[in-house]
């Protein structure tokens, strides 16, 4: 099959790349605006609790929890001055005017003291805006461009969870386009070093630019049929680069090795397609597989990464098995053109045969001391602690960091935190005030919050400070009724986290739905603990049956795996060590938050998952192919290390300096996945397979190839 494919493309060859060709200008013309098209949020389960509640919210009542903060400032005096009194009574008449009743509260309208900062001089304005994500997005920049700025009395800053989203999805684009200008540069004088050639470092490049272009067009047809973070954007780029520049190595490689040892051009191109071609598909088999099982959770995030991930691997996989084949083709022995050395170029070196006759000659030291130091790598990954971004994810300059920033700083209740309690189908709510009343004052007297806010008024410590006025417009609705309740603490914090569920235990009143970002944390957390068991048996099954489809092993594919999480276990201790802890905060340009997003060890689990097996792959190929011809397992180990290790380092230094040119995002849960899976890949090629993977099939011998014959589905390999 595969040598018939090689044939096809060299007949063939300059009918392939103009059809490439034309794919490339379609796909760049149509693809270069999908980020219109891909959604903004998508962090959420559509079925959670969270979710719920906030739709009922704001379906039923004409304002729901506020998503713009405006932050009032007097320029002298304090909020009470009668100056800036008039100035804050008509910004939320203008508000109120523009938007609707009851879609603008603040300090002033409510006389309500925790919307007033401790030293007086600052107040707040809260503002709900209606609709999905992309339109309350719109409006909300609408709102901030016309409302914010300095008279001379006041000056007004914008914030809240609407502009974080906008904020983040401006800075995710800036991101996307630096790291570009940063990755290919330098993937191109890495190749060049690698190669010794300026059209053989091309190449790869050319292929993983085919690949980055097709998945901007992947993603703007999935944008159409189905909802598409804009977070996929940056990492399906970097994989469409990454991978095309991986699987295009091993082929060039494989392509200049069979032209060293004196076949024609033509032969040489069909034996790369027909041994590394075939290791190239299977491998992007695994990466697709891997990326797929994201498709369990029911996160538009995740899911995004699901198909465009699975589509990327196939785009990257075409690119390097069918365009790059044709190009050789043509270009033939020209593919050495600009070498700076006149020695053949071989992809064996006297070094990495060294260190394979070393890890030979003492596999159970060397077993033992790299499992000892990855153990040690990853203990910090005991203490993880999960929970959801919020605007300390961007850089200080960012206009609502800086107003998260205030608000926590200079208001003693944290009101963009606020968490929602609707209770649906209470009959009518004002015949039921006496239970609200009740209600209300003791969930003020709960630990850690700071006011409750409700139909029948504000409430602090027990006591109602605010009685009964403009809050019925807030809070009526003909058969419902819904609590604001402002908490003391962060809302990624254990304590307000604690607060959600005994709320939602406490049912002796009113049986509530709860939503806020505290609550978001909670439902987050019990969707993904849930679902994931089931991602990871799909990726575990998946990489067993390709493994052992391919090598014909029961041991190898078990093995693999087992390797995998060695690499993966290190460095999530290193991203806790990092992100979490803090430290490397200052040269890495983030803020600490004492915990992980938690989407961000799935998504990196499962895409390094599939990528460092690539390199597993690529190795155990060489491998089993010197198996094959000798029969000998410690010959065949090192004469595959020799023949693979300098090709697989150098594909993964190339890899991990993309990854690590989209860890340059000012994002700081992208800059983690960008550090991560730099590190993993790193850690996956130069420790695992070139120490520990060698080591442990050295002691293994022949069972490496053992399988029982009812389930070979070809002659067994020779023995001895």
């Amino acid at each position: 099959m595969w040598a018939g494919l090689g044939q096809v493309l060299v007949s063939r060859r300059w009918a392939v790349l103009a059809g490439a060709l034309v794919s490339v200008v379609l796909a760049g013309g149509v693809g270069r605006d999908a980020a219109a098209h891909l959604i903004s949020g998508g962090l959420d389960d559509p079925g959670s609790e969270f979710v719920r509640a906030d739709r009922f919210i704001q379906a039923h009542f004409p304002a729901g929890s506020p998503n713009v903060v405006l932050l009032v400032t007097a320029k002298h005096g304090t909020v009470d001055d009668v100056h800036v009194t008039r100035a804050g009574v008509e910004l939320t008449n203008r508000l109120e005017h523009e938007l609707g009743p009851a879609h603008a509260i603040s300090y002033w309208s409510l006389a309500a003291p925790p919307l007033r900062s401790v030293d007086g001089r600052s107040a707040l304005i809260l503002v709900r805006i209606d609709g999905d994500v992309s339109d309350f997005i719109d409006r909300s920049e609408g709102v901030a461009k016309r409302y914010t700025g300095d008279d001379g009395v006041v000056s007004v800053r914008a914030g809240g969870f609407a502009l974080l989203v906008s904020d983040v999805a401006k800075q995710l684009h800036e991101d996307l386009i630096r790291a570009e200008l940063i990755a290919i540069p330098i993937t191109l004088v890495l190749l060049f070093f690698v190669y010794r050639g300026v059209v053989a470092a091309i190449l790869p490049v050319v292929v993983g630019g085919y690949a980055m272009i097709g998945t901007f067009l992947v993603l703007r047809i999935l944008g159409e049929i189905t909802a598409v973070s804009v977070f996929a954007l940056n990492l399906t780029a970097a994989m469409g680069l990454g991978l095309g520049i991986d699987y295009s190595l091993f082929v060039v490689s494989r392509f200049r090795e069979e032209l060293a040892k004196g076949r024609t051009e033509h032969e040489a191109v069909v034996q790369a397609v027909t041994t590394a071609g075939r290791t190239v598909a299977i491998s992007g088999l695994t990466v697709a597989a891997s990326m797929s099982a994201l498709a369990v959770f029911p996160v538009p995030f995740l899911r995004s990464f699901a198909y465009a991930g699975a589509a990327v691997a196939a785009l990257a996989v075409f690119g390097a098995v069918v365009v790059l084949p044709a190009l050789l083709a043509v270009l033939g022995h020209h593919v050495d053109w600009g070498s700076f050395r006149r020695a053949r170029w071989s992809p064996e070196s006297p070094r990495w045969a060294r260190m394979a006759e070393r890890v030979m000659r003492r596999p159970v030291v060397t077993t033992l001391a790299v499992v000892a130091a990855l153990l040690l790598l990853g203990a910090p990954f005991l203490r993880i602690r999960l929970g959801l971004p919020d605007a300390r994810v961007l850089p200080r300059s960012a206009s609502s960091r800086q107003v998260w920033d205030m608000v926590g700083a200079q208001f003693s209740a944290r009101e963009t935190d606020a968490l929602s309690l609707v209770a649906p189908n209470v009959g009518v709510p004002l015949a039921r005030s006496a239970d609200i009343d009740r209600y209300a004052a003791g969930l003020s007297l709960r630990g850690h919050v700071a006011r409750v806010d409700a139909l029948t008024g504000s409430y602090i410590r027990g006591r109602r400070v605010v009685p009964p006025g403009r809050a019925t417009s807030l809070f009526a609705s003909p058969r419902a009724t819904w609590f604001r309740v402002v908490p003391t603490v962060p809302a990624i914090s254990p304590e307000a986290q604690r607060l959600v569920k005994q709320i939602r235990q406490d049912r002796r009143v009113f049986k509530v739905l709860v939503t806020g970002p505290s609550a978001e944390v909670v439902d987050a957390k019990s969707m993904y603990f849930a679902r994931l068991p089931i991602a990871l048996g799909l990726v575990a099954l998946t990489t067993l049956i390709l493994l052992f489809l391919m090598f014909q092993s029961v041991l190898v594919p078990i093995k693999a795996m087992v390797l995998n999480l060695f690499s993966l276990t290190a460095s999530f201790g290193a991203l806790v060590w990092i992100f979490q802890w803090g430290h490397l905060a200052k040269p890495l340009g983030f803020t600490p938050t004492g915990s992980l997003y938690l989407a961000i060890p799935v998504l990196m689990f499962c895409t390094a998952f599939g990528v460092c097996m690539d390199y597993e792959i690529f190795i155990l190929s060489r491998i089993k192919e010197e198996y094959d011809r000798t029969n000998d397992n410690t010959g065949s180990i090192v004469a595959g290390l020799v023949r693979s290790s300098r090709i697989v380092t150098a594909a993964a230094g190339v890899l991990s300096m993309v990854f690590l040119a989209f860890a340059s995002s000012k994002v700081s849960f992208l800059k983690m996945l960008g550090v991560g899976m730099a590190l993993a890949i790193l850690i996956d090629a130069f420790v695992i397979r070139i120490a520990l993977l060698p080591a442990v099939m050295r002691l293994a011998g022949r069972a490496n190839w053992w399988a029982p014959h009812w389930l070979r589905r070809g002659p067994p390999s020779r023995r001895a």
